[in-house]
């Protein structure tokens, strides 16, 4: 195969994914929704070969799953998975909050962080786009001031999986009651006060897990932790 025509396709399939992924992100396609590789080809202009590609790079990241001879859909919410990647997410920075206590040469890192104190932008039609949120900045420069890069992998593993979850949670419901802020965290954290570091990491955390757990139990209407019952993709009939 001609490089050129390679690179091509490389290039087609990274396309079809960022397409598919903003889907995802501005709440065009929902947990439990059905669709075919045709639908996606049509919609972004695609081959087979990439389109299949960059649902293959989906299925890995946890987003869609193949059905057997019925296509493709976007992943249900598992309510019990997600309090899972909540409570490993929780340990994690905890740790990372045990780590930059302990340290006196850590004041330069946690400064940086207050930059990143601004909440994630959400709008009707969901967060900007699909990439990280200053929300997520935050936790993740968090955990990497620690100085342990292997919390640092396996947090940013976590909080991908969480991401979808927590940008149709804050969609539907909004924050829950007021959670502490970054900058009260922060705060703490630059006076070594870890006890109350941990507790207002342990709210701010908390509040996120709870806005999620709302909308993955609720009944009635498009069911997110179960597969779509309509033969009628709700992607196909949404107007471009």
């Amino acid at each position: 195969m001609p490089k050129d025509t390679g690179a091509r396709k490389g290039s087609m399939a990274e396309h079809v994914y960022e397409g598919v992924k903003a889907d995802l992100f501005s709440f065009r396609l929902m947990p439990g929704d059905r669709f075919s590789e045709g639908e996606i080809g049509s919609r972004l202009r695609a081959s087979r070969t990439p389109v299949r590609e960059a649902l293959y790079r989906l299925q890995q990241e946890g987003y869609v799953e193949v059905l057997f001879r019925s296509g493709w859909r976007v992943k249900p919410l598992d309510p019990k998975q997600l309090d899972d990647l909540f409570e490993l997410r929780l340990t994690i920075e905890l740790a990372a909050v045990d780590k930059l206590c302990s340290s006196p040469e850590t004041n330069l890192q946690l400064r940086a962080l207050l930059r990143l104190q601004s909440p994630p932008s959400v709008s009707g039609r969901g967060i900007t786009g699909p990439d990280r949120p200053p929300e997520a900045c935050f936790h993740h420069a968090l955990v990497r001031a620690a100085g342990n890069q292997e919390m640092v992998r396996i947090h940013r593993e976590v909080s991908e999986r969480l991401r979808l979850a927590l940008a149709l949670g804050l969609h539907k419901r909004g924050k829950a009651g007021k959670p502490a802020t970054h900058g009260e965290i922060l705060s703490a954290l630059l006076v070594r006060n870890i006890t109350r570091a941990k507790s207002l990491l342990t709210d701010h955390i908390r509040n996120a897990q709870q806005v999620v757990s709302e909308i993955t139990r609720e009944d009635g209407g498009h069911s997110l932790t179960e597969p779509a019952t309509t033969t009628e993709s709700r992607y196909r009939a949404h107007k471009y």
